[in-house]
């Protein structure tokens, strides 16, 4: 049996399976506009690390990990984006 390619299968299923589980949560936050329930920082240390991990997969050249990380990235940047108008826009009109 091959153990390289038997892995680089197992990085690629990993990567999907991750990258696919946070989806959802980025569909209904981007569909909805509603970041009321999510964590600033929680989305502020995701994105730096996945973009830790996309950086080292660069680095590595290993592709399940930059391609995931960087799918990751885009839709947790978006997700941090809104959050960050929608705190803006509570301060700017806040609810009496």
């Amino acid at each position: 049996m091959d153990w390289n390619l038997f892995f680089e299968i197992v990085g690629y299923v990993a990567a999907v399976g991750t990258t696919v589980s946070f989806v959802p949560q980025a569909i209904k936050c981007i569909a909805t506009k509603d970041t009321r329930n999510i964590s600033l920082w929680k989305y502020i240390l995701f994105v730096f690390g996945t973009a830790c991990w996309a950086a080292y997969g660069f680095y590595f050249h290993k592709m399940p990990v930059i391609i995931a990380n960087v799918i990751t990235f885009v839709l947790a940047s978006i997700i941090l984006i809104m959050k960050i108008a929608n705190l803006k826009k509570e301060k700017e009109n806040p609810v009496k």
